[in-house]
């Protein structure tokens, strides 16, 4: 895994473009483009939330139509293109169709991406006018990925990427995630744009076998502020240039370990970099009967307000984490959970043990810090990361779009 922006490579078989169309306010580059110019097999994962906005629903027919092979993908910043009815489709698809006469292939082959303000109709002809100069700054140099990331951003207040190469008999593969996500944040697929690209030899099936469940062990287990977006997609596309195929066991192992470490680097930063947040927080959830019901602990704890501000002021207020165990809706016994701030002993079986108040508060006020939950129920156990809610996270919601 690598982290310093002049180290990423970008996969062979593709080319990364962005440019400044006029769709943000800020007149900060707000189009991006993906460009496979062999095509690229492709699988992706969207929004479970019943609001799908028009890219989302394009995506889908997309992909279905042309059987997971892409040329293309097209992203906006500035505006979701969401509730947008008949006339969202229809950008939607417009903008496909002008990506595809620029590039020479089928507009089924392309795949459309959109995030920003839900319920404004979307500036087509800006969009149109930037497709252009996208498709002529792409390359695939590590610039042109720090650029793409930039211009995906809407709250966001860094770039987020992440990339691996794996070796599977003295061949090798390249991975390169890129990712968008501060606020609107829970798992549902979870809330974000997010594009791994890659040059293994793969299907569309394959990919989407991988796809899945990592989605559900990285991006799924996320949470800044309960908020499922309606924009949600997760693409892994593989243009196959490289000498490495998926056909035995252990190359499927390592590409699927790589891409699950990519999407897990970029769930990290994206709540790192939540709206107004100031800690990190690992929920460890353990001894519970399944990974599901645990999430569903996790989640609990993460969405409540009450434990957020309480992070925020890193006060030690364990009883609001255990009432939020209590509602998760869970049929545990709450006389069997153990709650740690890190090392520090702050409850046993439901009731308090003596602790440092001064010592749990310095514990809490680090940037970063893991509280561990033992339910004592089963053998089960997950990671599941969130933070606090701080009064710049309102703030920063209260002046949107104003």
């Amino acid at each position: 895994m690598t982290s310093p922006t002049e180290q990423f490579k970008v996969p062979s078989g593709f080319r990364l473009g962005s440019t400044t169309c006029g769709i943000k306010q800020s007149g900060t580059p707000d189009l991006a483009l993906i460009h496979a110019p062999e095509g690229a097999a492709a699988a992706a994962v969207f929004t479970k939330n019943l609001l799908c906005a028009a890219p989302v629903i394009v995506g889908r027919e997309h992909l279905a139509v042309s059987s997971g092979r892409v040329h293309a993908v097209i992203v906006n910043a500035g505006n979701a293109n969401c509730a947008t009815g008949d006339s969202g489709i229809a950008a939607a698809k417009k903008s496909c169709e002008a990506v595809a006469a620029a590039l020479g292939v089928e507009p089924t082959q392309v795949i459309p991406s959109s995030t920003g303000v839900i319920g404004v109709p979307l500036p087509l002809e800006k969009l149109a006018g930037g497709i252009r100069p996208a498709i002529e700054t792409a390359g695939d140099c590590p610039n042109c990925a720090e650029r793409f990331a930039r211009a995906i951003m809407t709250t966001d207040t860094r770039p987020k990427l992440a990339s691996a190469s794996i070796d599977v008999q003295g061949r090798t593969a390249t991975v390169l995630g890129i990712s968008k996500g501060a606020g609107m944040i829970h798992p549902q697929m979870a809330t974000m744009l997010a594009y791994v690209i890659t040059d293994v030899q793969a299907t569309p099936e394959q990919l989407s076998r991988i796809l899945g469940p990592v989605a559900d062990r990285t991006f799924n287990r996320i949470s800044i502020d309960g908020d499922t977006s309606t924009n949600d997609t997760l693409m892994l596309l593989a243009s196959g240039k490289s000498d490495v195929s998926l056909e035995s066991r252990a190359a499927q192992m390592k590409f699927g370990k790589a891409v699950e470490a990519i999407c897990a680097s970029l769930a990290e930063q994206m709540v790192r970099d939540g709206e107004g947040v100031k800690h990190l927080v690992k929920l460890q959830i353990q001894g519970a009967r399944s990974e599901k019901e645990a999430e569903q602990i996790a989640g609990t704890i993460a969405t409540s307000a009450l434990v957020k501000t309480a992070w925020a002021g890193a006060d030690p207020n364990w009883g609001r984490i255990l009432a939020a165990i209590g509602r998760s809706g869970v049929g545990l016994d709450i006389n069997k959970v153990d709650i740690d701030f890190g090392t520090l002993p702050i409850c046993r079986q439901g009731r308090p043990v003596p602790f440092e108040e001064a010592q749990a508060h310095a514990y809490l006020a680090q940037p970063e810090f893991d509280i561990s939950i033992r339910l004592n129920r089963g053998s089960r156990q997950i990671t599941y990361l969130t933070c606090d809610l701080t009064a710049d996270y309102v703030k920063i919601n209260a002046d949107y779009r104003t």
